[in-house]
């Protein structure tokens, strides 16, 4: 009896120091065996590689912009989170919840500002990351899979976007999303066109699938909360974490072959000025015996490479703290809008989407169905495709493959800047096809308008890109540049130029005054 109380009590008082050694069963990460050890066996690490190189540290390879859009999204959820415990999703008391949230709840009007401006630089950001991976041509094989769960991403952000903006339930959430409800049932504007019977309406079915009803209300609005805190974080998590592990499993960040090992890059580096061998073995070995092709990782020189921990994690912590520090300084500087109440028989004018979908809306008000459906699904799937098809081998982590990328870029933003410019001045000066033929056929307004020529302007600029280089690589630049140029020019002119009716005014002063 008294050696079995003993022994508990002496278990008793080494129980902090045994829960410590079930906790972190590796010993100090004092070592580069125990540093390692530290990444691949914690749980939320282990998506990490146990070694990096120091290009992938620098803060030009990718602008940070990956870790800064987790970080963001991780701010979202936390912010989110405390918006939900206060936030009544109905028609009647979510307007009400959100200025309660804003006047009443401590630090309320704090936490949303902070998650409405995190929402908008996250869209932001995910734009510039995934330029930046096309640029310097980051989706090349072996990380095809990849760019294309990039994208997936990208429509999740924009999603989890439009969702959140109808939450509000004012007058700018309630006709941004009656814009996105028509563009849903823009292939309506089709079949009248072609005199199809109205059994063959589509966009009927897309718009209740969307929406929940025929109208924006309260089907739209507990469908929109579903989506918005539920179903879109549990798909946007999955494919996040898809994401991450694909880096690691493709051999980590891009960079050119031949990257030297900057001297002096930390104490625990071996073969300091090494190089990656140009020359590597063409095959890999495993258990499954010999595997055709070869792994990322195989040839690599270890000794060029510094441990993970400290020095990857060190550098996300810092770039959390930066963005945590934005949230704060746009938060407490910024005031989350909030019109009034969102009133059905009152029509905003201008109606106007959020200002990542507005040069869409630019193209749309010529077009709904090509503008708002057929030109965003061939962006979509032509910046999914790339990889596929353009197969020319190149090293990886190269800013626009070199200096003919470089004038092939800067011809693009002057060509591309150029069509979208004439894309509104031309009707805006002298009409369209309505004004000159009134009595055309509707099928050739929806088919001939400046949003289709311009998407044929910019494909036939990099087919001849494509033909002057022969290379698919410029072609690709050419096209993603183009797009780029025109997204900005179309947004800019939405933004500031579109008035009341959409109409032109080159200031908001010009608008009539009643």
């Amino acid at each position: 009896m008294g050696t079995g109380l003993g022994t508990f009590w002496l278990n008793l008082k080494e129980l902090p120091g045994n829960f410590r050694s079930s906790l972190i069963r590796h010993g100090a990460p004092t070592s580069d065996r125990a540093k390692s050890q530290a990444v691949s066996t914690n749980f939320f690490l282990h998506v990490h590689s146990a070694r990096v190189h120091p290009h992938s540290l620098k803060i030009r390879t990718t602008w940070a912009l990956g870790i800064s859009l987790l970080s963001q999204f991780a701010i979202l959820v936390v912010t989110g989170v405390l918006l939900m415990v206060y936030y009544a999703p109905s028609v009647e008391r979510a307007y009400d919840s959100i200025k309660d949230i804003m006047y009443v709840v401590p630090t309320g009007r704090y936490m949303r500002n902070i998650h409405r401006w995190m929402a908008h630089l996250m869209v932001a950001t995910v734009m510039f990351h995934m330029a930046r991976v096309f640029y310097t041509s980051a989706y090349k094989a072996p990380r095809e899979l990849n760019w294309v769960l990039g994208m997936v991403l990208f429509v999740l952000t924009l999603f989890f976007s439009f969702t959140g903006y109808l939450l509000p339930w004012d007058q700018l959430a309630f006709w941004a999303i009656t814009i996105g409800a028509n563009i849903a049932a823009s292939p309506n504007e089709l079949v009248a066109a072609l005199g199809l019977p109205q059994s063959f309406n589509v966009g009927d079915i897309q718009k209740e699938l969307l929406l929940g009803a025929s109208t924006v209300g309260q089907g739209a609005l507990i469908r929109f909360y579903l989506l918005h805190v539920m179903v879109l974080p549990i798909v946007f998590c999955a494919v996040l974490g898809l994401h991450i592990w694909r880096i690691r499993k493709d051999g980590g960040l891009a960079r050119p072959e031949g990257t030297p090992t900057p001297a002096g890059k930390g104490a625990d580096m071996v073969g300091t000025g090494a190089v990656f061998p140009e020359e590597r073995p063409s095959r890999s070995y495993g258990l499954m015996a010999v595997v055709k092709g070869r792994t990322p990782e195989t040839g690599k020189d270890t000794g060029a490479t510094v441990p993970s921990w400290p020095y990857l994690l060190r550098a996300e912590l810092l770039i959390f703290m930066v963005t945590m520090l934005i949230a704060v300084a746009l938060g407490m500087s910024f005031d989350a809008p909030l019109t009034e109440l969102a009133n059905p028989q009152v029509p905003e004018n201008p109606a106007k989407a959020p200002w990542y979908f507005l040069g869409l809306q630019e193209i749309v008000s010529y077009s709904a169905f090509v503008g708002g459906i057929v030109i965003p699904g061939i962006v979509v799937l032509g910046l999914a495709l790339i990889p596929y098809l353009d197969r020319e081998p190149e090293p990886s982590g190269v800013w626009f493959s070199g200096n003919r990328g470089k004038r092939t870029t800067v011809a693009s933003v002057i060509f591309g800047s150029i069509a979208a410019i004439m894309t509104v001045a031309i009707p805006v000066k002298y009409g369209w096809l309505r004004t000159w033929f009134p009595d055309i056929n509707q099928l050739w307004i929806i088919v001939i308008n400046p949003g289709s020529l311009l998407t044929l302007a910019y494909a036939a600029w990099s087919i001849y890109v494509v033909k002057r280089t022969q290379s698919t690589r410029l072609g690709a630049i050419a096209l993603f540049t183009c797009f780029l140029a025109g997204f900005v020019i179309l947004t800019y002119v939405a933004t500031y130029l579109r008035g009341p009716n959409w109409d032109f005014y080159w200031s908001r002063d010009q608008w009539p005054t009643h």
